[in-house]
């Protein structure tokens, strides 16, 4: 069994309704209680126009890093994401593995760790919230200093919980 980072967003449609639809679904999929950050509203990026509700969740699977994506993106169509892919465009729903216990994956389909995830503040505050003492598993730099030394960004803590 591994823990696994799961980020959670969305900025179309009932955004909070989302995000409790996807925690309910992260804990059916979960061998382990699931731990749950706050949840965060961030400005757009990319080409998307609509502030973003974000919030990280520590998991436990025994499902291999690429099935466990099949089921994630399966989660996501099922809930209404269409399979359109613009680059940091809108979502009704965006689930995405930002760590798979210590492990480093680099195929056409799937990297871990996220790719994107050090230069965005919506995902590095609330992993901080559900595991203080992270550091990357690639290059070992613990969360502060990932916070530290991304690009600043319009972000707050909500009071809504998922």
């Amino acid at each position: 069994m591994e823990q696994v980072i799961v980020a959670v967003g969305s900025n179309l449609g009932d955004r909070h309704g989302m995000l409790q639809h996807a925690g309910a679904f992260l804990e059916l999929i979960s061998e382990t209680q699931v731990i749950k950050s706050s949840v965060w509203e961030s400005e757009p990026i990319g080409p998307s126009e609509h502030t973003f509700l974000n919030t990280v969740a520590r998991i436990s699977v025994s499902a291999d890093p690429v099935n466990l994506l099949a089921v994630l993106k399966k989660f996501e169509v099922k809930s209404g994401r269409k399979n359109q892919h613009v680059k940091w465009g809108p979502r009704l729903l965006d689930l995405d593995i930002i760590a798979f216990g210590n492990l480093v994956i680099q195929t056409q389909t799937l990297i871990i760790p996220h790719p994107e995830y050090t230069k965005r503040l919506f995902v590095l505050l609330p992993l901080k919230e559900v595991d203080a003492e992270w550091n990357d598993p690639q290059t070992k730099t613990p969360i502060d200093t990932l916070i530290e030394e991304t690009v600043e960004m319009q972000i707050h803590k909500t009071n809504m919980t998922w």
